[in-house]
């Protein structure tokens, strides 16, 4: 059992992630001329965002593109946030409010927020951040529209953690590492599956072929994953931007209970994949669990022959550590590598009570 899966954790390394991390994003910036067929809309959905909005629209005002708007959605918000946006369109002719007063009942709040959006929305193509995101560099938006170049319906972006002090913190970040370098490297080989909606673009028509989130209305979750798996199902294109300047960086859940609220509500999407990608997300995920709790197994239930053991724990470390650590080099996201296998352990372990939970428990999670 324990040759097994580490014999498929080297085929996800060999296949989908090696190539991915070993891969260097492009040093040139995107050629203007491209700017003038690709016009955006930038949408924001925030609820009682003022303050994270005050950090993000100055980064987003001072964009160098050709053409563009920003779409802020007022989500019934009881702070000043509507009254922030406001001012905002009167000094800014490109600044755009939407307000909600209330959500229709049994519907996901942001998901009616962000349609509104959209539904208002002057240009063709559509780039998604979250209220309590910055984007890393006034060229965000240049790089992230790039994507569409290549004639993509979706462009799949990468939003890393801010860097702080404490175990959950890098915990938090070596899996938003893991996960993005999942569902990039997939995608760059034909099998994209899901994005993140803190940098996430995709086209006006995209929207209305999957007709907005109306499979999954009325899922709290899936704003982003969903609609890309609704997309890819009808044969959408998909294209992965990793440059550094392309990618916009969120403060990581400040408590555990708040990382496994957000975490429980991630999941939760995931039933509603893809036969296919669940197998193949699934596939990967299992094997983890199961080469430590084979371990486990050999050490307290079995005699233990160390020196197979041994291999086995050499090989699939040095592996992982080299694999994650291209992976950060490439995305950015420098994390500790010595510090990989004892996260690695850690995050598996709360990955299989967070299923549990699930399993278990479905109380849902609202948005803020």
């Amino acid at each position: 059992m324990l040759l097994a899966t580490v014999v498929v954790q080297l085929a996800y390394m060999a296949y989908y992630f090696w190539p991915f991390a070993a891969k260097r994003s492009p040093d040139a910036e995107p050629a203007p001329t491209h700017e003038q067929q690709h016009p955006v809309s930038v949408i924001v959905a925030a609820r009682n965002a003022l303050e994270h909005l005050r950090h993000l629209m100055p980064i987003l005002l001072t964009q160098e593109y050709a053409e563009f708007e920003i779409i802020l959605v007022d989500d019934r918000s009881d702070d000043d946030t509507g009254l922030y946006a406001q001012q905002l369109t009167q000094y800014y002719p490109n600044v755009r409010l939407v307000t909600v007063g209330s959500t229709p009942e049994g519907l996901a709040p942001k998901k009616y927020a962000l349609t509104l959006g959209i539904k208002v929305a002057r240009y063709p193509y559509l780039l998604f951040t979250d209220a309590d995101c910055v984007p890393t560099t006034n060229q965000w938006l240049r790089h992230m529209a790039r994507g569409f170049g290549s004639g993509a319906d979706i462009v799949l972006g990468y939003g890393p953690y801010d860097e702080a002090p404490g175990l959950l913190n890098k915990l938090v970040r070596y899996e938003t590492l893991l996960t993005g370098l999942q569902y990039l490297s997939f995608a760059e080989r034909g099998n994209p599956y899901m994005g993140v909606g803190r940098n996430l673009a995709y086209t006006k028509a995209t929207f209305l072929a999957t007709k907005g989130f109306a499979s999954h209305i009325r899922s709290l979750s899936g704003d982003d994953d969903l609609l890309v798996q609704d997309a890819v199902a009808l044969g959408k294109r998909a294209a992965v931007v990793t440059h550094p300047a392309a990618q916009s960086v969120s403060e990581a859940p400040a408590s555990w209970s708040q990382w496994w609220r957000q975490k429980r509500r991630h999941m939760s999407a995931g039933s509603k994949y893809r036969a296919t990608d669940k197998a193949r997300i699934g596939t990967f995920m299992l094997a983890n669990g199961l080469f430590y709790l084979t371990t486990l197994g050999a050490l307290f239930f079995s005699p233990v022959d160390w020196v197979p053991l041994a291999i086995a724990w050499f090989v699939r470390t040095s592996a992982i550590l080299a694999t994650y650590a291209g992976a950060s080099r490439r995305l950015n996201d420098r994390q500790s590598v010595a510090l990989l296998p004892v996260l690695d352990a850690t995050y598996f372990l709360a990955y299989f009570l967070l299923t549990a939970s699930l399993v278990l428990y479905r109380k849902p999670s609202r948005w803020k």
